[in-house]
């Protein structure tokens, strides 16, 4: 399944949900298509679609989703990132009334070559073949020691901690647990 987000920003993202409704109309994209299309004007006929999902919806989805696209909003591709996986991340443009200017192409754009883990479609023409060589895209890119700046600082805290209670001849009863992004635990 490929689940599509458009976001919540107040523009259309109909460039985006119209392309992956071609796609599927084609043939290109088999799997079902799930399409989350926000203010956009586009409905598509060959996707399943919904204007907004609840969060607990959008996780879920992505959760199940063999591919996840989303517009370059930090907010929403980070999600599936932190989930292991690796988005594709297409940036609203300004030119088509997607947005009040390119920063999501800027942003989407310095992270493009790093270990952010995402791909990045500047052209929607580009798409297609993208989602056709996806796993491939995806296993060059796909980080299995991806590990949350969260759960980092939290192993690191526990450590520093340990060491100095350590030197006091106290043990920590504390750990942090390493499944819930900072939560406390008491240890037992």
């Amino acid at each position: 399944m490929i689940f599509v987000t458009v976001g919540t920003h107040e523009q259309q993202f109909d460039r985006l949900v119209r392309k992956m409704d071609e796609l599927k109309e084609t043939g290109e994209v088999q799997e079902q298509v799930v399409v989350q299309t926000g203010y956009s004007t586009f409905h598509p006929m060959h996707c399943m679609w919904k204007q907004w999902f609840q969060y607990e919806e959008i996780y879920e989805y992505m959760k199940r989703a063999r591919i996840i696209i989303t517009h370059g909003g930090p907010a929403s591709f980070l999600m599936p990132v932190q989930m292991g996986k690796v988005p594709v991340v297409v940036p609203r443009l300004k030119e088509y009334g997607e947005h009040v200017n390119d920063h999501q192409k800027e942003f989407a754009g310095s992270l493009k070559d790093t270990e952010a883990g995402i791909i990045v479609v500047d052209k929607i023409d580009e798409l297609g073949d993208v989602l056709k060589n996806y796993d491939r895209y995806a296993q060059m890119l796909k980080r299995n020691d991806y590990q949350s700046n969260n759960l980092r600082f939290n192993s690191r805290l526990e450590a520093e901690a340990d060491g100095l209670l350590a030197g006091h001849g106290a043990k920590s009863m504390y750990k942090m647990s390493r499944h819930s992004a900072g939560k406390i635990e008491r240890e037992q």
